[in-house]
């Protein structure tokens, strides 16, 4: 079995703190991950507007959000200025990938397109998405290869900019196994490699399961390989790279005490045939333990 492994870098604090210890937790084990950075303005304070949305006190209350992501962060944007994160923590993304991990795109500003992008037309979206891909640039000296949208937060224009930047894949959803997306209309030519199983924040708090007791649930759900032989697993620099760190790290000595072959998402894309992948609509749809409404792999098209 394989598994890939999917790190989701949300913030400033998260790029200069998680990223690192990451990078040196995996290096210790001879493993990398594929990182996609959050490129703009951190301004996670915005967030605070989802106070009304269903499911979204809850999640703050079992997951202890000010501890994770620290008082500061949280006023990004609201009484503090956000930090350009691609600008001031450059040196965290090349080291990053120095050290041979794969990188790429998560979003110019996490909080704005994981608030508005569903909602937005074709222009909004080319403009949110060329922005990140120039920040990208700038950071890295080259264009990204792959792109996985901010909370999981989609339309159909995002897939029809895929195609057109030439990107090797994208994980922009929730699934069960790689495919190619269709939505509103627009069937895209670029695969899909969906977070196929549950982040830990979406696990912990849940009738009282312990951080411990949802790694525990990952390894029985990774106990044997699925149908596709791979599984892709979406963790955060601000969770697994700082308070969740050595849990996270016996969830990957676990992994590979069972043989578990454990890499970086470009690995897992160049193992597939894109030709012969299973079209698929994408939907709207809910998930256990996570607020709102996020891009789920639908039926067969």
């Amino acid at each position: 079995m394989q598994i890939a492994l999917k790190v989701d870098v949300d913030t400033y604090r998260g790029t200069l703190e998680g990223v690192p210890a990451l990078v040196a937790d995996l290096g210790r084990r001879d493993i990398t991950a594929s990182f996609y950075f959050s490129l703009g303005p951190d301004h996670t304070g915005w967030a605070l507007r989802r106070v009304f949305r269903p499911g979204f006190l809850s999640k703050v209350a079992r997951t202890s959000v000010v501890s994770h992501y620290g008082l500061r962060t949280l006023m990004y944007g609201v009484l503090l200025p956000g930090p350009h994160i691609g600008r001031r923590a450059g040196h965290v993304l090349r080291a990053t990938r120095d050290a041979g991990h794969e990188t790429g795109i998560h979003c110019y500003d996490h909080v704005y397109w994981q608030d508005n992008v569903a909602s937005r037309d074709a222009a909004w979206t080319q403009r949110q998405v060329m922005r990140a891909a120039e920040a990208y640039t700038e950071a890295f000296g080259t264009p990204a290869r792959a792109h996985c949208a901010a909370g999981w937060q989609v339309n159909s224009h995002l897939f029809a900019l895929e195609d057109r930047l030439g990107l090797d894949y994208a994980s922009d959803s929730r699934g069960s196994h790689p495919f190619l997306p269709v939505m509103d209309g627009i069937a895209a030519a670029c695969p899909q490699l969906p977070t196929t199983l549950p982040t830990l924040d979406e696990l912990i708090g849940v009738d009282g399961m312990t951080v411990d007791g949802a790694i525990d649930r990952v390894l029985d759900m990774t106990a044997t390989a699925p149908a596709s032989g791979s599984h892709v697993f979406t963790l955060h620099a601000e969770l697994e790279g700082q308070q969740f760190r050595a849990p996270f790290m016996r969830l990957i000595d676990t992994w590979r005490e069972r043989g578990v072959d454990v890499g970086t998402m470009a690995r897992l894309r160049r193992g597939l045939d894109a030709s012969r992948l299973p079209r698929h609509a994408v939907v709207m749809g809910e998930l256990p333990g996570r607020s709102g409404l996020l891009a789920l792999q639908g039926a067969a098209a």
